[in-house]
Order: structure tokens, then C-alpha cells, then sequence
């Protein structure tokens, strides 16, 4: 497929998709916003992809927000549409069934952070900024910031950078649990590289059961989540992966993992 602001690219088991419009700080539009979520697909249809890896072209930004030159011009209707495609392109990244990285190389403003959270986990270069500042423009963040934040970070601590509009350093976002780590500018794509050549080598099948309990679990009590991971341990267990894991410890070697979840 042809692909007009972002560029995706497969190597060894790896997709990598980056935001492509420098001259706009990479701002999401519906473009954008569609053009991510039809990447996503092609990539949860693709059994030989293990990882996607997020990240934004230019040494500037991620994204550093919504395009406000169309969000201008939208009337009440048309919003929700356009928070809706937003949710929508979010929930597809959230809920893919391999690992997702995001390399944030820059600003992660508004809806560049809502795209983070969506992610896995965030490497960030040392000269990466973040924050939510829709409220300076008199509005919330609309692609699941008020949720995704506060799961994450705390309800006050979010509560705090939504409603000030407060844009944060890298080191700050690692301290408050936004980043996983933070790297040198020139480094960050080698790091999620190496980290997502790294998990290409663990199970499929696995992948997505922690992934998916992990996830389901922090939306129930703990008595269910510890129930959903008993199920997901199973269906593990039962799996091609776990077969040639097992086996593999017993006999003194690395595993092959060649499982796919079509089971």
C-alpha cells in the first residue's frame, strides 16, 4: 500500500512506522490518523511481524499534537468524528497482538502522547518533551489522554499535567512512569531496535498472552486478573512455543520459536 504521510518499512520481523510530516511537527490529521490505523492492520495480518516500533521523522518531534489547521475548522459533529478516529487508531495500537515501542525523538505533545501511552512501552531521546496541553487551547485531550494517563502515571499526578498544560522533560517523564528509558538522540532508534530484536526472539503466543493480561487486568479487580492469567498460563502451556521451550531447557540449547497465534 502507498502511504502518504508516514513511511513503513519491515526488516528482520520488525515494522517500523514513522510519522512523515517534518513541516508540521508530524501533527496528527484524519490522514495521519487513518493511514496509522491501516498500518496497524497490515501489520496484525502479517504473522512474520514480531514488533512495531513507533517513531517520528526529523530530529524535532514525535508528533507534537493534532493538526490544529483542521481542528479549527470542525464543528461539533465533526469532532466527535475526529476524537472517535483517534480512539479508534489508539485502541488498534493498544490492543495489537505483538509488542509495540514507541521511540519518541522529540516533542510528544497532545495527541503525540496519547500515541505513546497507546504504545507498550516509551524510549525517549534526552531532548524529548511531553505533555498535554489541550487546555491552553480551551479543550481536554481527545484521543484517550484523560484515561491512558492516569492508569498510568496516577489520577492527581494527571490531573496535574491535563489541567496546567505543563510540558515535561524526558528525564521528568521517566521519573513519573511515561518513559522506560532515555537515550541519546543519535541512539534512540538503535535501542528499540536492539530491544525489539531482543523480544522477536520470544514466543508469539506468550507475547500476547502478558501482553493481553496485562492490559485486560488492570481494568478488573485482582482476584479476576489472577483468574485471566490461570487461563492465559494454560493456553500457553498448550502451545507450540512452550513445547519447544520446555524442551529446549532440557536439552542444554536455545529455543526455536516458530508459533503463530492461528494456533
Amino acid at each position: 500500500m502507498t502511504y502518504n504521510s508516514i513511511l513503513f518499512e519491515i526488516i528482520d520481523n520488525i515494522a517500523i512506522v514513522t510519522i512523515n510530516r517534518p513541516k508540521s511537527l508530524n501533527a496528527l490529521n484524519s490522514e495521519v490518523l487513518n493511514e496509522i490505523f491501516q498500518a496497524v492492520e497490515s501489520v496484525a495480518a502479517n504473522e512474520e511481524i514480531r514488533v512495531l516500533i513507533l517513531t517520528g521523522s526529523g530530529e524535532k518531534a514525535f508528533v507534537a499534537g493534532a493538526d490544529i489547521t483542521e481542528l479549527a475548522g470542525l464543528n461539533s459533529l465533526q469532532a466527535k468524528f475526529f476524537a472517535a478516529n483517534g480512539h479508534k487508531t489508539m485502541a488498534a495500537i493498544q490492543n495489537l497482538a505483538i509488542p509495540v515501542i514507541a521511540a519518541v525523538n522529540g516533542f510528544a505533545l497532545g495527541g503525540g502522547l496519547e500515541l505513546a501511552l497507546a504504545c507498550d512501552f516509551v524510549y525517549a531521546s534526552e531532548n524529548a518533551k511531553f505533555g498535554l496541553p489541550e487546555i491552553t487551547l480551551g479543550l481536554i485531550p481527545g484521543f484517550g489522554g484523560t484515561q491512558r494517563l492516569s492508569r498510568i502515571i496516577g489520577k492527581n499526578r494527571a490531573k496535574e499535567l491535563i489541567f496546567t498544560g505543563q510540558m515535561i522533560s524526558a528525564a521528568e517523564a521517566a521519573q513519573i512512569g511515561i518513559v522506560n528509558r532515555v537515550i541519546s538522540p543519535e541512539e534512540l532508534m538503535n535501542e528499540a531496535r536492539k530491544t525489539a530484536r531482543g523480544i522477536t526472539s520470544r514466543g508469539k503466543v506468550s507475547l500476547n498472552m502478558a501482553k493481553q493480561t496485562i492490559n485486560q487486568g488492570l481494568d478488573v479487580d485482582l482476584a479476576t486478573g489472577c483468574k485471566m492469567e490461570i487461563d492465559a498460563f494454560a493456553l500457553c502451556v498448550a502451545s507450540e512455543d512452550a513445547q519447544e521451550g520446555t524442551r529446549a531447557f532440557l536439552e542444554k540449547r536455545k529455543p526455536s520459536f516458530k508459533g503463530n497465534l492461528n494456533g
